[in-house]
């Protein structure tokens, strides 16, 4: 009896051990290379920005931007307007209309002229009125590189690390609506707060080649428009944006942002 059951044991074990399923094969699939994350393909305007203030966001030159999009000076762009971002990639061919030969037309009956009756000769107003043309103050345009000078007095915090995109200009410290100034003469093309990350901005154009950008104000002193001297008060202090009061504060070149240090005088 007792060999028995020994022997129904070993036949139930043999039985379970083949009615177990195989271990599934695990395959060592290699993930594709991680992308490097671009600029979209287009940017659809919003209501306070500029042609300046989305070419700074997406660090392109607005130059090339605006020639890009067909976008004459002085960059007027309105909200909704479809920006297209891919610089340097030829724009799509406008598809040619098809020429249409037409039809001739049957000669005019030629009719006698019409007796027109004499007007009383009086003295009339000139019609060569000068055309009305709507001027916007252009600033006096640097050539070559500005004059640099420090746009708030304060321990610089934080320094360049343009390459890396961490900090593409220069965090300095101050008190809280301390004067920040213009580095350099030029004009106000952006003063707004509609870059993230940046607070209450303004962004001065001094020639056809440098800007600069002043972030984290409290209180913005001038406009879009406006034409700045180098020193003038344009903005507080303060930390819009941020999390302690300072300037943020950037030069881009050619819309490539540059070390600030390198410009600025040495104190």
């Amino acid at each position: 009896m007792f060999g028995r059951l020994i022997a129904i044991s070993i036949m139930f074990l043999g039985l379970l051990a083949c009615g177990s399923p195989q271990p599934a094969q695990v395959v060592d699939r290699v993930q594709p290379p991680s992308r490097k994350i671009q600029n979209p393909a287009a940017h659809h305007v919003s209501r306070g920005e500029t042609l300046f203030s989305i070419a700074w966001r997406y660090g392109l030159d607005y130059r090339q931007l605006a020639n890009h999009n067909r976008i004459n000076p002085p960059y007027t762009i309105y909200p909704g307007q479809k920006i297209r971002l891919d610089v340097g990639v030829a724009a799509p061919a406008t598809p040619r209309a098809t020429a249409v030969v037409p039809r001739p037309k049957a000669a005019p009956v030629s009719q006698p002229p019409r007796a027109t009756p004499a007007r009383p000769t009086t003295a009339t107003r000139s019609e060569n009125k000068t055309p009305k043309t709507t001027s916007t103050s252009q600033p006096p345009l640097l050539t070559g590189t500005p004059k640099w000078q420090w746009p708030v007095q304060g321990r610089v915090l934080s320094g360049f690390h343009g390459n890396n995109g961490l900090n593409k200009g220069i965090d300095i410290g101050g008190n809280l609506g301390q004067p920040v100034l213009a580095a350099a003469s030029g004009q106000i093309v952006y003063a707004g707060s509609g870059l993230r990350g940046y607070g209450k901005l303004l962004i001065i154009k001094h020639n056809e080649t440098y800007l600069s950008a002043y972030a984290h104000n409290h209180h913005l002193l001038v406009k879009e428009g406006d034409v700045v001297k180098a020193g003038q008060k344009i903005a507080d202090m303060g930390s819009s944006g941020t999390d302690r009061v300072k300037l943020h504060f950037e030069i881009r070149r050619e819309g490539t942002p540059v070390d600030p240090m390198k410009y600025l005088p040495k104190r």
